[in-house]
């Protein structure tokens, strides 16, 4: 089969192996600025919760609660119940860091409030890709075994929904980031100094999403390789 070697993977190693990498670096960034700027307190004193809620206000959104959650970077915006939970290392940490993650969540609250298209498709979709991120990888692998061109055929497309799911989540942190930074700056929420350092705090993060879109893209089309290889040698 075109693309294996005496059992050796190439499309793995030219097109999986690059994007582990950048996911890796993407992750190892995240840890490094969230460490970095963890150590610097902003000038006004105010908590990460406090700027989160200095975001919603901003932008005339009401109605949101807060939650304090175990764990570290377990922060997310919860659009069922309308709530932003905050690991207990941000909720009052004062630091530019945890600054940036609360007002990121807070962007996300505001997505939600104004109705912002990608974030709604991309809670409408998440049921059936759950389910297909399950059960593509059976399919496929009875349908290349079986060599059952239907089963493989659906398998492909039901790992493709994970990947459409990727590439809705994308724009939706990158909004978020972007509507959290306008506030910071808007709100006069960081000084001039301690504002780049929670951009590049939410510039890493939003790394992590494009390193996760660029496996997930690259996995289909091994996938649709291995597929398309295996009918060229029947």
């Amino acid at each position: 089969m075109f693309g294996y070697y005496y059992g050796f993977d190439m499309y793995y190693l030219v097109l999986i192996v690059p994007c582990i990498v950048f996911a890796m670096w993407a992750q190892m960034s995240v840890k490094s600025n969230f460490d970095k700027f963890s150590r610097v307190r902003n000038r006004r004193g105010i908590t990460a919760a406090q700027a989160a809620q200095a975001v919603l206000q901003q932008n005339g959104v009401t109605g949101v609660r807060f939650e304090r959650i175990a764990g570290n970077l377990t922060d997310h915006f919860d659009p069922r119940d309308n709530v932003i939970r905050l690991s207990s290392p941000v909720y009052d940490s004062t630091s530019v860091a945890a600054i940036g993650v609360a007002c990121h969540e807070a962007g996300h609250a505001v997505q939600y409030a104004r109705n912002y298209a990608p974030m709604r498709l991309r809670s409408a979709i998440i049921p059936i890709t759950q389910f297909g991120s399950v059960a593509s990888w059976p399919l496929l692998v009875l349908g290349l075994v079986l060599n059952n061109d239907m089963l493989a055929v659906i398998g492909i497309a039901l790992f493709a929904l994970s990947t459409v799911f990727q590439l809705v989540t994308l724009p939706v942190e990158l909004d978020a980031s972007r509507r959290a930074l306008a506030a910071i700056h808007d709100g006069y929420l960081l000084d001039e100094e301690e504002y780049p350092m929670a951009k590049k705090t939410l510039w890493a993060a939003a790394m992590t999403y494009v390193a996760a879109l660029a496996t997930s893209l690259a996995s289909l089309l091994r996938l649709l390789l291995i597929f398309g290889g295996q009918r060229r040698d029947d």
